[in-house]
């Protein structure tokens, strides 16, 4: 079962679409990182500098 379960994780990393939509995900977290510190200001996380995470 460990082995299953180790195999569809490896498999799940090195799909291109995983990659795709990380970048997209990033970008709109990037784009919306004020809106969402102005709409919820107590809990604004501390900021990461998204050029740095891909």
């Amino acid at each position: 079962m460990t082995a299953l379960i180790t195999e569809a994780a490896r498999n799940a990393v090195r799909d291109p679409r995983l990659e795709s939509a990380s970048g997209v995900f990033l970008a709109f977290v990037a784009d919306q990182a004020d809106a969402f510190d102005a709409a919820f200001p107590d809990d604004a996380p501390a900021r990461l500098d998204a050029s740095r995470v891909a």
